[in-house]
């Protein structure tokens, strides 16, 4: 990646717009790795360590960073979400769920064996090392974050 676009992941108020053009640009990112990388570090490390970037990129490119909260101090909880580090976190988790569906086979307990789709994008066998991908990726962003906050 450029300085530019990195200098603009980490500044303190990146625009839903940036965020969008971030998702597609991991997004493409990803087509290309799964369709010409070769089985290995690349498509089974890297193309999982994007993954969850991808996921966060495309959260903050639909919601807004500042939810708008009414007078309510449940709301206080929602909007906490939504701020960097903790939807990261969020991110992860729910990368870390699908995982552990894979190893419990949850595309079959859902009927969705035959359907390509579906194995694609939910997987169908469980790997560790997935975790750990997840895992640097989810690293990656809270160091961007504190990264934005120092300068």
């Amino acid at each position: 990646m450029s300085t530019a676009v990195i200098r603009a992941f980490i500044s303190r108020n990146p625009s839903r717009k940036s965020f969008c053009i971030y998702a597609v640009l991991l997004f493409l990112t990803e087509v290309l790795i799964a369709l010409y990388a070769p089985a290995g570090f690349i498509r089974g490390f890297v193309g999982d360590v994007l993954v969850v970037i991808l996921l966060f990129c495309m959260v903050r490119a639909v919601v807004p960073l500042a939810v708008n909260s009414v007078a309510n101090s449940k709301d206080e909880g929602i909007k906490r979400l939504f701020q960097t580090p903790w939807l990261a976190l969020a991110v992860l988790l729910f990368a870390f769920a699908i995982e552990f569906g894979q190893y419990w086979g949850l595309v079959d307990k859902l009927g969705l064996g035959g359907n390509r789709l579906a194995r694609i994008v939910i997987g169908s066998h469980f790997d560790p090392l997935d975790l750990v991908a997840y895992f640097v990726g989810y690293l990656i962003l809270v160091g961007c974050y504190w990264k934005s906050r120092q300068s």
